[in-house]
């Protein structure tokens, strides 16, 4: 995605409640301005992130549990023609997102090795792996609770982290609909009016 975009860093944004949409909740396009999808690994936290340098294994202990996700991105320059500082003034992009399922504990599950496919309508639009979010999902997200913990706002339980974007992002149009198969994950889906 970094390469996609021509940016050199990961950056972070804040989901908020009303950015969540059901997989059966038609999403108007016009919700999200220029908007484009990409598949990710979200994680839910059942358990605080409070230390000064989280770790992977701070993480792990964390997390209750691993599913598919999509997340609808936008922008609100021209053609996407952005750098770090744009993406982080826009809350990194984020417009909306939707969870999948069945919901995975980590136990046995080797997320630098998930095989990601997109498809719009049976056409495969997207493909990635694990590997392709700074080398495992789980390296995003220690990367997300270490730079909160300098901002003093841990990750907490209850929280919903997306790790970050598995392959390319894809334009979406109206009547798009569009499914994410993660191998050994589940499957995420989302239908645009």
């Amino acid at each position: 995605m970094q390469k996609q975009l021509g940016v050199d860093r990961p950056d972070f944004g804040v989901l908020f409640a009303d950015m969540i949409v059901g997989e059966d909740e038609p999403v108007a396009t016009g919700r999200v301005l220029q908007p484009k999808i990409e598949a990710e690994v979200a994680f839910h936290l059942d358990r605080d992130v409070e230390v000064e340098t989280p770790t992977v294994a701070d993480v792990v202990r964390a997390v209750a549990y691993a599913m598919p996700a999509l997340e609808i991105v936008g922008s609100r320059i021209t053609n996407w023609d952005i750098g770090i500082v744009d993406t982080v003034a826009d809350n990194a992009s984020s417009g909306l997102f939707v969870l999948g399922g069945p919901v995975r504990r980590l136990d046995g599950l080797d997320l630098r090795a998930l095989q990601m496919q997109m498809t719009r309508k049976d056409e495969i639009v997207s493909k990635g792996t694990g590997a392709a979010c700074l080398g495992n999902p789980l390296n995003a997200t220690a990367w997300l609770a270490s730079e909160l913990a300098r901002r003093k706002r841990p990750l907490r339980a209850g929280d919903v982290v997306l790790s970050g974007a598995l392959g390319p992002m894809v334009p979406v149009n109206p009547g798009d609909v569009f499914e994410a198969n993660i191998a050994g994950l589940g499957t995420v889906s989302a239908r645009f009016t």
